[in-house]
């Protein structure tokens, strides 16, 4: 309300119409008091736009979820905003940095893989001679061996467009998606043909079909189906070669590997001795080595080991080195980071009672003079009752070289000196005690092979059943012989472990005066290495290499409890010469 006072002084009040004044009127009117009056202005362009914002939101949003559907329909099934597209990565004109001289070793395998690359920049050179270039390239082998970075120093190498994924980046939850994403990377692929697809870890969606893989309607089984057909079906690619890798060849199906998919598969195993030791020296660049350390006796020492493995290695080196705040590696990091890797982190609070120093030391001298005078048996590197991990102690071996072929002399030798341990606990202890838990079932392991598969048993005969449980050619079978031959073979394993501690309860009794230094020497100094136990013995100490280097193929420990530290793991041929940690 505005107005004017009788003075002509301008006012501007509020009429309180909340308290429901009706009596303001009428007083005005009976002073003749002109009123004037009018609705306030409701209809502003603001509030106009408050109004009809939400109503513009959800036209707006419509119109987008239209134009996207209408741009799917035209483009066949891409799936929701784009989920149908491929997602690899393309290297076209920057290539990866990596080359195949910055591999160390694989000179096989590295060849056959160069062949696919010069074949698609000279295809010419082989037209002439008649020759058809590889479809499909199939690289296999253990996890951390470099088979990816293989792809890498293909694709630095390559003058080619190269599109890199994983087998995983095809599975989705919708439908048809990982099909659609096949089709889609192929059609880039062909557009820049000559071209080369990688995909990492092909397993997730090459998996074998039918029973014991896939469902009929599962949806990897619909991308596999679409990847078999782009690569050798009703539209074959043209120069487009397809490269994979994977760890778990046997679950693949057979479809893929047939000629006109993966026409070659590339072996990529674990690295040899040579190879260890240039691998070691590519991860060393870089890096100030102390002028003792010897990366041949390192890679002596770490037969097993990947390429992944040996960086890692080399990493936990230079860790241990900082931790002594030094910038120089220096063998006795190489030895520590090797014991963290394989058996676990010395654990400095892990003091053990005066009886349980006195029984480990007692088990792993045992271990140790049953190597010393067992004629076949690899070495013995370092002993020591210093905990680590679960590990109470350990015992380890250096094979003075790499072996393939494993004699019957040899393994049984090795039984003997499995139950070593245990059978010095008994001499000296009068009593067995839980430690020897990891001992027997490796022996335990080790003695099944021998008889069930590499038909080194009298009674069984020349006879190998092969691993039980599914395999690559038979994935539901189990048991492949008969109960009586399975009582036949518990009697043979079992007299197998019987005669191999017999015979290390005889070398130990034996030679019980130096057992018992090699046991006092234990509890004084708590690591022994090889050349002072074989000067103990009178012995001439065996090529061990250095004395400090560790042999993570020969481990046998003490065990806490029940607890299973060390695995032994075996391969066709025989060992394979790696141990895996488990915990407890």
């Amino acid at each position: 309300m505005t107005g004017k006072l009788a003075s002509g002084v301008a006012y501007t009040s509020q009429i309180p119409t909340a308290l429901d004044n009706v009596a303001l009127s009428p007083l005005l009117l009976d002073h003749k008091v002109q009123v004037t009056g009018a609705n306030p202005d409701t209809t502003s362009l603001v509030t106009v736009l408050m109004d009809l914002l939400p109503v513009l939101l959800i036209v707006g949003v419509l119109v987008w979820f239209g134009l996207r559907a209408r741009k799917q329909m035209s483009g066949g099934l891409g799936g929701i905003m784009g989920i149908g597209r491929s997602k690899a990565k393309v290297y076209d004109e920057e290539k990866p940095s990596t080359r195949f001289a910055d591999i160390a070793g694989y000179e096989g395998s590295k060849a056959e893989v160069m062949e696919v690359v010069d074949f698609l920049k000279h295809p010419g050179r082989y037209a002439a001679a008649g020759a058809v270039g590889p479809k499909g390239v199939l690289m296999v082998g253990p996890p951390g061996t470099g088979k990816t970075l293989l792809a890498r120093a293909v694709a630095g190498e390559a003058g080619v467009p190269f599109f890199a994924l994983s087998g995983s980046s095809f599975v989705e939850m919708f439908v048809g998606v990982g099909a659609s994403r096949v089709r889609d990377l192929f059609l880039d692929a062909r557009k820049r043909a000559p071209s080369i697809i990688f995909i990492d870890e092909i397993d997730a969606i090459g998996g074998r079909r039918g029973p014991g893989g896939f469902g009929s309607n599962d949806e990897r089984e619909q991308t596999l189906n679409q990847l078999l057909s782009d690569m050798d079906g009703f539209e074959p690619g043209a120069r487009v070669v397809v490269m994979a890798a994977t760890n778990r060849a046997e679950i693949l199906d057979p479809a893929l590997l047939r000629p006109g998919r993966f026409d070659r598969t590339v072996e990529i195993p674990l690295p040899n001795q040579k190879e260890r030791t240039a691998i070691l020296g590519i991860h060393g660049k870089g890096k100030k080595l102390g002028a003792d350390v010897d990366l041949d006796a390192v890679s002596r020492a770490t037969p097993g080991f990947s390429g992944a493995d040996l960086a890692n290695l080399v990493n936990e080196a230079a860790i241990n080195a900082v931790r002594a705040r030094r910038d120089v590696l220096v063998a006795e990091d190489f030895d520590s980071a090797r014991d963290r890797l394989l058996i676990g982190r010395r654990d400095a609070f892990n003091a053990l009672m005066p009886e349980e120093k006195r029984s480990v030391a007692v088990h792993e001298a045992g271990h140790a003079f049953v190597a010393m005078l067992s004629e076949h048996a690899d070495p013995v590197a370092k002993v020591t009752i210093l905990p680590r991990g679960a590990a109470l102690g350990t015992t380890e071996q250096l094979p003075e070289s790499e072996r393939h072929l494993y004699p019957l002399s040899y393994l049984t030798d090795s039984l003997a000196v499995r139950l070593g341990g245990r059978a010095a606990e008994i001499i000296v202890l009068g009593e067995a005690s839980t430690g020897a838990s990891n001992d027997l079932a490796g022996a335990t392991d080790l003695a099944t092979r021998m008889v069930r598969e590499w038909g080194l048993s009298d009674e069984i005969g020349p006879v190998g059943y092969g691993p039980e449980g599914p395999t690559r050619d038979n994935p539901f079978a189990g048991r492949a012989y008969a109960e009586e031959t399975q009582r036949s073979i518990d009697r043979e394993v079992a007299r197998l472990l019987r005669e191999a501690e017999i015979r290390a309860t005889g070398l130990l009794r034996g030679h019980l005066e130096v057992l018992d230094r090699v046991i006092e020497l234990l509890l004084e100094r708590e690591t022994i290495d090889g050349k002072d136990l074989a000067a103990i013995v009178g012995m001439p100490a065996r090529n061990t290499g250095r004395p400090q280097t560790l042999a993570p193929r020969a481990v046998v420990v003490a065990a806490r409890g029940a607890s299973v530290i060390l695995k032994a793991t075996f391969d066709q041929e025989g060992f394979s010469q790696r141990r895996r940690q488990s915990r407890p």
